[in-house]
């Protein structure tokens, strides 16, 4: 039954645009230093050098 392959497919898309798939992709390509971060403002500050270094 060629529905059910299709089915399976559509599915497999909608569930790789959640929220929680697509933020879990990026968290893992963090570097430990800006993951493991003590504090909010710490992370912050890490997550922006980090950002500033892709540019």
């Amino acid at each position: 039954n060629g529905h059910k392959l299709e089915h399976r497919r559509v599915h497999l898309n909608l569930r790789r645009n959640f929220f929680s798939v697509r933020v879990t992709e990026h968290w893992n390509r963090l570097p430990r230093e800006v993951v493991e971060s003590p504090s909010l403002e710490t992370f912050k500050t890490r997550l922006d050098a980090f950002l500033c270094n892709l540019i």
